[in-house]
């Protein structure tokens, strides 16, 4: 009964981990195009004024 019970609560915290992670990586690539997008606009801006 208890080797049940641990397993079943380490399936879960597995799943929710990796979840999180993954959620995590999409977040982080998408700032980072966000950021890249505010670079390019600052750098075309700056070229302009020049």
């Amino acid at each position: 009964m208890f080797k049940r019970t641990f397993a079943l609560m380490f399936t879960a915290l597995f799943l929710v981990g990796t979840i999180t992670a993954l959620s995590g990586c999409n977040t982080v690539e998408g700032a980072g195009k966000d950021i890249e997008k505010g670079g390019k606009a600052i750098k075309d801006e700056a070229s302009e004024h020049k």
